[in-house]
């Protein structure tokens, strides 16, 4: 999702692909050969292949500069890769409890384990630090760290979690920009 956005943002021509995770394609030779990772997504770049969102986004903020996904000032770009990166490594049991499923196809899940309530009490935690203000983004204005802290929430709230009313806000605002409603309204296979 959050490479689709960035796409959008920096207005870049792209098309995409889709790959069938569930038959293992992408283990397939053809996709091998692109994605030394064997994970979506994978960014083609004339011959240039990269995988792994953060790493895509990196990539895109720094070869097409006239839209910036990442704050300017080092502080505030190093606070949202450092958020991208937790987002994406830790947390887990909210990710296998609440997965995009939930977000896209409203699938609901079974009551929280421990294990999980404590990772979204450690989200909840860090969220509300970093929104302590009234501003409706992270940093001030908005960066591509945004679209993905409002994935996970949404993971949460839409599941009908308990998720404070500030939080609520943020990520709904989060959810209207123009470039997150475009992957939102994706057709997507039935399950």
């Amino acid at each position: 999702m959050s490479v689709f956005v960035a796409l959008h943002e920096k207005r870049l021509p792209f098309e995409m692909s889709t790959v069938d995770l569930g038959s293992r394609a992408n283990h397939d030779a053809s996709y091998v050969a692109k994605s030394l990772t064997q994970r979506v997504p994978t960014l083609m770049h004339g011959d240039f292949a990269l995988s792994e969102s953060s790493a895509i986004t990196e990539y895109l903020d720094d070869a097409f500069q006239e839209t910036h996904l990442y704050p300017r000032d080092r502080h505030l770009r190093a606070r949202a890769r450092q958020v991208q990166a937790w987002l994406r490594s830790d947390l887990m049991p909210i990710r296998q409890e609440r997965s995009t499923e939930v977000v896209f196809y409203r699938v609901p899940g079974a009551p929280l384990t421990p294990a999980a309530r404590a990772a979204v009490q450690k989200l909840l935690s860090a969220a509300e630090a970093l929104l302590s203000g009234d501003e409706p983004n992270l940093f001030g204005t908005w960066c591509i760290a945004d679209t993905d802290l409002a994935l996970m929430l949404n993971r949460l709230i839409l599941s009908g979690d308990p998720v404070p009313t500030r939080l609520i806000d943020y990520a709904a605002y989060q959810w209207e920009r123009p470039s997150v409603q475009r992957w939102v309204e994706l057709n997507r296979p039935p399950l």
